[in-house]
């Protein structure tokens, strides 16, 4: 099968969050399968300067926007044997940042209309078009008002992937055919709740819409996750599935990670220890190896469970642990942290930002890895944290429970706990620490916890499948 998957963001040319690391793995994985999958993305300002010389210019061409003919150059790219396509137009795209623009509905209307406009001029007529999240949403709609009538697009199925359900790119409807070029019949796709909404055009429209785990497949047709969209989710029965997303097993591999202290691995794991101690070191915690390390690696926002932590965080204090947190967001989380941090001085240690080298020096020498998330589409940190050896503690919710299974299970790979609730999480944690007491039981869950397959390779079977399925409609 040939698949165009069109995102904003691919690791390792731009990236701001999962989506990137998705349009960064999922792609190469697709080929080895022996499938061909290009990519299409913006070309961004801030692509480093060793992408843009190996690109090659292909052609440009003029996209129709409503009212406005703008220019759109294609430069291509082979990287790790998958084609990437770089759409350029520098009023879009040579800005400081990829969102946050009181024009980010024009900007992204223009890309996924050109993306769909450069099929007519490249040596690739895709099967599948497969977007994501609200900045691509709006190509299947382009695809079915426009482009059905030509040959070389009757017959592309549609695929859109829901990274977190939260952002939908909601816009007022007077937008419509002014700003995005879309004709009034196609409103009632469009229109929600008097808004105009990007995401939910797209879930009527495409043949099939997946997100990044089976759970949170299941939450979205809940109130409580759905944002709102429930009721238009309802209405696609078998046609939303989840696949788990994967990571690159590659890059994140303790026997050859460049970033931490010392490379360890399942059959030797003494540099784990030297890594724990050395991080201790450099985060102004007392070294002492008797004490559990529980690490987190977060955005400092409301889901990812912060209000639990603090809830309990003087509780957890009482038991033997010390505690390294890297992060940045809410003031007011930044600030509870820091109080922390001056509070247990040796035993708490908090680094607003995010510095990706510390991030692999926490997970290769915490103990534990908290993620105590309200809501987590995928998640990927559970998975690179398993992968070194470093305990989940997680809660039971989207990616987190499709991915750790509790150490009192079958194939356990780390503990977990079902309502959000701070003291149920308090639970866990001391269910950790028991285990920690216990070197010899322990070693045996780090292994249990580094054997966990979180490659893409079995994520990228169910995508062909899911594409096949598709296919025969």
């Amino acid at each position: 099968m040939k698949i165009l998957f069109v995102a904003s963001e691919a690791r390792p040319f731009i990236a701001s969050g999962g989506l990137a690391d998705v349009a960064g793995s999922l792609p190469k994985a697709l080929c080895e399968s022996k499938n061909e999958c290009r990519v299409v993305l913006p070309l961004y300002k801030n692509i480093p300067q060793q992408f843009r010389e190996k690109m090659d210019f292909v052609r440009n061409f003029n996209v129709p926007l409503a009212w406005r003919n703008q220019y759109c150059g294609v430069f291509r790219l082979t990287h790790q044997g998958v084609v990437y396509y770089f759409l350029d137009n520098e009023y879009y795209f040579k800005r400081d940042n990829l969102y946050g623009y009181y024009d980010d509905a024009e900007r992204f209307a223009f890309f996924s209309k050109a993306a769909i406009e450069m099929i007519n001029y490249i040596d690739f007529s895709p099967d599948i078009v497969h977007t994501n999240d609200w900045h691509t949403a709006l190509a299947p709609i382009y695809l079915n008002t426009f482009y059905r009538n030509i040959p070389k697009y009757q017959d592309i199925k549609t695929v859109f992937t829901i990274h977190n359900i939260q952002y939908q790119g909601q816009y007022g409807m007077e937008i419509a055919w002014d700003v995005l070029g879309i004709p009034e019949y196609q409103n009632p796709s469009l229109e929600y709740n008097g808004c105009l909404n990007m995401m939910k055009a797209a879930i009527m429209q495409v043949n099939m819409v997946n997100t990044v785990s089976p759970s949170y497949a299941m939450e979205i047709h809940d109130p409580w996750y759905s944002h709102g969209l429930d009721p238009i989710l309802n209405t696609k029965g078998d046609r939303v599935v989840g696949i788990l997303n994967g990571i690159d097993i590659t890059a994140n591999d303790p026997k050859t990670d460049e970033d931490i202290y010392k490379n360890y691995s399942i059959e030797d794991l003494s540099g784990k220890k030297t890594n724990k101690l050395e991080l201790m070191k450099e985060m102004g915690l007392e070294p002492d190896g008797s004490k559990m390390l529980l690490g987190m690696v977060t955005r400092f926002v409301s889901h990812k469970g912060l209000d639990l932590v603090q809830y309990i965080f003087d509780d957890m204090m009482k038991d033997n642990l010390s505690v390294v947190i890297l992060g940045s967001g809410d003031a007011a989380y930044e600030d509870f942290f820091r109080r922390m941090q001056v509070k247990y001085p040796g035993r708490v240690a908090v680094k607003i930002g995010f510095l990706p080298s510390l991030a692999k020096k926490i997970y290769a020498g915490a103990d534990t890895f908290l993620m105590p998330s309200k809501s987590e589409p995928c998640g990927l940190a559970q998975m690179v944290a398993a992968r070194y050896g470093t305990l989940p503690i997680v809660r039971e919710t989207g990616g987190l429970k499709d991915s750790i299974h509790d150490m009192g299970e079958e194939n356990g790979n780390g503990f977990t706990f079902k309502t959000y609730n701070a003291h149920d999480m308090l639970g866990a944690i001391q269910r950790a620490e028991g285990l920690y007491a216990n070197k010899p039981l322990w070693k045996e869950a780090m292994q249990s916890a580094m054997q966990s397959d979180f490659s893409w390779k079995k994520s990228a079977e169910d995508y062909v499948n899911m594409y096949r399925k598709i296919m025969k409609d």
